[in-house]
């Protein structure tokens, strides 16, 4: 049996995973990131929880075939770089070299959507699949495009940028910069702003009675929730950011043709009440319309795990 080690550096939490061959997680260890700080303590940390897991799992780092990294921000998988990331805070930082020097074992780091992405492809709802797309819908809007079995990032690793392509030209302020982003509108964070906003247009909605009667209390199930029970409002707010998901989706499916597409996030637990109406649109909008191969667009299946079973093989897609 062959083991490979997963590690999802996250903003908040650092993973670690000891994985087999056969994609399945044998043991797991976390930390918290606590970032901002500098890069050789979140590194260390790294290190730590990366022995942890292999003890866990009764493995020693020796047996390890490798070790993959999946970091938010732009990574530069030739180099093993993080070009930059926004979320760390970091610049320049030679992560491969650095953790490699210390556990000893070849190590390949990629963008952590792109990893999900790639665990998808090889253990979850795309698996057998040459062709895939998965998004992720919390705070930001994650993407990561796999094409032959291989994770696409372009030429300067910073392809896959899925959440910022405009879906409204000079719309809401996005984080990134411009305006009328995807991520603006369909990520948790953004359906979270159209209820909100929805709530101050109708204060007789019951999803002022749903959220103890303040508007701090909104979550991304505030507007499901409501259109369960009938108002009105919340209806409007579902199909809006149906709308809003479903185009981004249409433009993927109409540029990539994957042959998946799955989506992932806690808005995700909505289930068919959010995939029966964006499958109506996307096939509405599919420049293939009149085909009979279409793109599945479904749940991701691996939730947290994705990250670390698609970063323990980063050694096969390169």
């Amino acid at each position: 049996m062959k083991y490979y080690l997963g590690i999802d550096l996250g903003g908040t939490n650092i993973v670690a995973g000891v994985v087999d061959e056969t994609y399945k997680i044998l043991s797991k260890a976390s930390i918290k990131t606590a970032s901002p700080r500098p890069a050789v303590d979140i590194m260390d940390d790294m290190v730590k929880v990366s022995r942890e897991a292999c003890e866990k799992a009764g493995v020693p780092v020796e047996q390890l075939e490798w070790v993959g990294i999946g970091a938010p921000g732009t990574i530069n998988r030739d180099t093993g770089y993080i070009e930059y990331s926004n979320n760390l805070q970091f610049d320049h930082v030679p992560l491969r070299q650095y953790i490699a020097d210390r556990l000893g074992r070849p190590v390949f780091v990629d963008n952590d959507a792109n990893a999900a992405a790639y665990g998808e492809a090889l253990a979850g709802a795309a698996k057998g699949v040459k062709d895939a797309v998965a998004i992720t819908l919390g705070t930001g809007v994650g993407g990561g495009i796999i094409i032959d079995g291989k994770i696409y990032s372009g030429f300067n690793f910073a392809g896959a940028e899925l959440g910022h392509a405009v879906i409204e030209i000079g719309g809401r302020q996005c984080t990134c910069g411009r305006r009328g982003c995807l991520e603006a509108y369909a990520s948790a964070t953004g359906l979270i702003n159209l209820t909100k906003e929805a709530m101050e247009a109708n204060p007789n909605s019951k999803m002022w009675t749903l959220t103890g009667g303040t508007i701090d209390n909104v979550s991304g199930k505030t507007a499901f929730d409501a259109m369960r029970e009938g108002d009105a409002a919340g209806k409007e707010v579902v199909d809006l950011y149906i709308k809003y998901l479903g185009c981004g989706l249409a433009n993927y499916i109409n540029i990539f043709q994957p042959e998946v597409l799955c989506i992932g996030g806690g808005i995700c637990k909505e289930g068919e009440t959010l995939l029966a109406p964006l499958r109506e649109y996307i096939n509405s909008e599919n420049f293939l319309r009149d085909t009979t191969r279409r793109t599945r667009l479904c749940v991701a299946e691996l939730g947290n795990d994705a990250g670390i079973i698609g970063a323990a093989f980063l050694g096969k897609s390169v």
